[in-house]
Order: structure tokens, then C-alpha cells, then sequence
């Protein structure tokens, strides 16, 4: 299957070619400034399937991981695209709320539970990391 996403203003737009390796919910305190105080919620891909069109602005910054963290958004509008971490160049980080709908994607795991509000309601079906989890496993061809 194939997805396509584009930022609120149709400046940036991208299409990508495989499955999500996975999708997780994050719960880190840089993802609840980014979403307003919730968590983010992402589906993560291989970054030879992704081809993104249009002007992005990018800011990094070190994450809790320890990892250089980089946020990809328009340059026009800011809408949040998609993130790459130092430690796995090889994938990218997509924002559902970026896809187009009717992509059906969800998470099966929430991450950095330790840093989510006291009010915050982690299902308790998804599979649950406190910080950091292991690297996403790729699929094999």
C-alpha cells in the first residue's frame, strides 16, 4: 500500500512505498510541547520508501535518548511532517495527523510512559515502554 500525506497548507506533500516498520504513541516531553500536551502519534518507515516534496525547515536538539533528534515541518505553515534521529538515519519518523485519511494506521505501542500526566489515558491493550524501547526491528525482503 501506498501513502501520501500533506502539510495544512498543500506546500509539502509527500508518498511513501512500504508499511510502517512500526507505529508507536509517544508520551516524551518534546512530543507533548509539539502536540499541545498529548502524546504524538507516528508511524515510522524506511527512508528509501519516502520520497517528500517542497520546502522543509528542520530544528535538532538532543532528546532524552541521548540521540540528536531532528523535526522536519513546512517552511510555510509549520505543520509537523516527520523526525530522524541520529541513531537511525535509516528511518523516518512520519505524524499520522500528516497522512492522508483513510491511511488506518494505529498505534501498537505507547512510549515514554514515565514522562505522560497524571490525567493521561495510555490504553492499556498497546504494548508499554517507560523511555526508550529497542530499535524497531526491519522487516526482512
Amino acid at each position: 500500500m501506498a501513502y501520501q500525506g500533506q502539510c495544512a497548507c498543500g506546500a509539502v506533500t509527500a508518498t511513501i512505498s512500504a508499511e510502517p516498520v512500526t507505529v508507536r504513541q509517544c508520551w516524551c516531553r518534546d512530543c507533548q510541547r509539539i502536540s499541545g500536551g498529548g502524546p504524538t502519534n507516528n508511524a515510522i518507515f524506511p527512508v528509501e520508501a519516502v520520497v517528500v516534496e517542497g520546502e522543509l525547515g528542520s530544528h535538532g536538539h538532543t532528546a532524552a535518548s541521548g540521540n540528536t533528534l531532528t523535526k522536519h515541518f513546512c517552511a510555510q505553515c509549520g505543520t509537523p511532517v516527520y523526525a530522524t534521529s541520529s541513531a537511525r538515519m535509516h528511518l523516518q519518523t512520519f505524524r499520522l495527523g500528516f497522512l492522508a485519511d483513510g491511511h488506518g494506521l494505529k498505534p501498537s505501542a505507547a512510549i515514554w510512559t514515565n514522562s505522560a500526566p497524571d490525567w493521561a489515558h495510555i490504553d492499556p491493550a498497546l504494548e508499554q515502554w517507560v523511555a526508550q524501547p529497542p530499535a524497531p526491528v526491519m522487516p526482512q525482503d
